[in-house]
């Protein structure tokens, strides 16, 4: 079977965790620090609904070492051959190695004996040079190495091996910054979820085919406009008013037609959905935001108000669904000076009527999204009903 090669975001585990949920356990093995290999072939996966990888490439080949010695050698003679399957024009390549112990100048140096390779066959190449180990999203777009006539060449240490991949894909980070910037209603007080994180979110959902994802805090509707991007119909509810009529302008701004869509206005903890729903998909409400450490007592207050409101609304969605819904959902967590502080109500899970669902690869407690500045953190909690 032909293998598929991720590279993961800034947090690995989120996208292990992604790619676990999409494709199965037995599908994913983590190498390396921040790259997996994938039992599916690359044609046949839909990279732009991963939000914890940055690039996808196709597996072309292991090599049995580590040396770049003997990896240079292998480029020498691979690239020059499939760059004549290429169409004709000019041929444009550049590499990127993740966890191999080489210099930048010794990888611009291998790029240009590899060119001069490539142009002994009559073949007109351009090397884009490295400015670092790898090669970034906006270098790879710009310079079109995902197209017939450009290759990033992808490097990637795993144990005494090395993984070589062509790159078919890279996160489109001009799109995410047009849904995240470019929407005509945001509000930084009801928090920024980054479209990223939205799609991680869903796909932890693990919507089907055909599904309806509700939203029981939809804000300006970030997991609405991803879940629309997907195909799946979405329903979104909020207790504020104005984030209803900041979801709708932000879908229609969005302009697809081809999923249904319906936004009310709704308490989380208390409303009944009128509209049926196939998974639930949502950050939740984060409390209070800190610019610097809460004092004890006021993280507790914070703490406790949260943990009251998690619990309502886990109790409202229990007597909402049945044995085997699934969801997804972004909760709070407090990082303070001795590690983080999650909510007392995960303890409670199975009193509430829940399971919380464990991963192969990555552990329940890493699944957390933060910047090294923030105090509050986001925790991805996936969760069965009983």
């Amino acid at each position: 079977m032909n293998q598929s090669l991720f590279i993961l975001g800034r947090q690995p585990e989120l996208g292990i965790a992604e790619l676990e949920s999409l494709y199965g356990s037995e599908a994913v093995q983590p190498i390396g620090f921040n790259a997996a290999i994938l039992s599916v072939d690359a044609d046949d996966i839909f990279f732009g609904r991963h939000g914890g990888s940055i690039k996808y490439a196709k597996v072309l080949h292991r090599i049995d070492s580590t040396d770049w010695n003997k990896i240079e050698k292998y480029l020498l003679t691979t690239i020059p051959e499939l760059s004549e399957n290429a169409p004709g024009g000019k041929f444009k390549f550049g590499i990127s190695t993740y966890g191999l112990s080489v210099s930048v100048g010794r990888l611009n140096a291998s790029g240009l004996t590899i060119k001069k390779a490539v142009k002994a066959t009559g073949r007109s190449v351009r090397i884009v040079p490295n400015k670092a180990k790898e090669l970034n999203t906006a270098q790879v777009l710009h310079n079109q190495l995902t197209s017939e006539l450009g290759w990033e060449v992808l490097l990637v240490r795993d144990g005494n091996s090395t993984i070589v991949g062509i790159t078919k894909s890279v996160q489109d980070i001009e799109a995410y910054a047009a849904r995240d910037q470019a929407r005509p209603k945001r509000d930084a007080r009801v928090g920024m979820l980054p479209p990223k994180l939205a799609q991680i979110i869903i796909n932890l959902a693990r919507p089907g085919d055909g599904a309806t994802v509700l939203d029981p805090f939809c804000g300006t509707g970030v997991v609405l406009q991803e879940a629309s991007l997907m195909g799946y119909n979405v329903y979104g509810t909020d207790l504020d008013p104005r984030m209803i009529e900041y979801s709708e302008a932000n879908l229609q701004w969005l302009n697809i037609t081809s999923v249904e869509r319906h936004i009310q206005q709704g308490d989380a903890t208390a409303t009944q959905w009128s509209n049926p729903f196939t998974t639930i998909a949502a950050e939740t409400y984060l409390g209070r935001p800190f610019t610097g450490l809460p004092t004890p007592k006021v993280l507790e207050e914070v703490m406790q108000d949260c943990d009251t409101i998690h619990r309502k609304f886990l109790k409202n969605v229990a007597r909402q669904t049945g044995s085997g819904f699934r969801m997804c959902i972004a909760i709070p967590a407090w990082k303070t000076k001795n590690g983080f502080r999650h909510l007392k109500m995960l303890d409670s899970l199975e009193e509430l009527g829940y399971n919380r669902v464990d991963l192969k690869h990555v552990r329940t407690r890493e699944l957390l999204y933060y910047r090294p500045d923030q105090i509050v953190a986001r925790e991805l909690v996936i969760l069965v009903r009983k």
